[in-house]
């Protein structure tokens, strides 16, 4: 190797602890494989049209990913969440996300009756409710949204700063 060449690799490797790149975690790569199923979950729970906000218009599924990423976040919750999403794909053969509402519902009820998908479902719908009721500083919420179906309001004093910073 010419020294030149030394000079400049030497000078590369030196600089790339300080070069902010973000690497993906393992938790949002397994997420991201799963995240179609999740968003159609909560897209079901909460649909459009309905007097409630729907999860898509609220990014609800966003604010999941987020609010799980976070330091605080139960570690087993995290787990159960992720594992309860595979084990419906694997019910449903890899195809929950493409089904059609009437599929959905029928393939979500038979989960219900589990013991593991009926407490996975409802650890869905209490996420998705505290994204769609949260403060619209996190993310979710829009314009008050959530707070405007239910005619209330969020609590005092209103956060000034997000918990996470992405």
């Amino acid at each position: 190797m010419k020294r030149r060449k030394f000079l400049i690799l030497g000078s590369a490797l030196g600089l790339s602890p300080y070069i902010q790149a973000k690497e993906i975690s393992d938790f949002e790569k397994t997420f991201k494989k799963v995240e179609l199923t999740l968003s159609a979950v909560q897209e079901h729970m909460f649909p459009e049209g309905s007097s409630m906000p729907s999860a898509k218009s609220m990014r609800a599924t966003q604010f999941l990913l987020e609010t799980m990423m976070h330091k605080s976040f139960d570690r087993d919750i995290k787990a159960f969440v992720l594992d309860g999403a595979k084990e419906l794909e694997d019910r449903e053969e890899g195809r929950f996300s493409a089904m059609t509402e009437k599929e959905k519902e029928k393939a979500l009820r038979a989960y219900e009756e589990t013991h593991y998908g009926s407490s996975w479902l409802s650890r869905i719908m209490t996420l998705t409710m505290e994204g769609l009721l949260s403060d619209p500083i996190y993310g979710s919420n829009i314009k008050e949204a959530g707070w405007q179906a239910l005619s209330s309001y969020g609590g005092f004093p209103r956060p000034k700063t997000r918990y996470i910073e992405l």
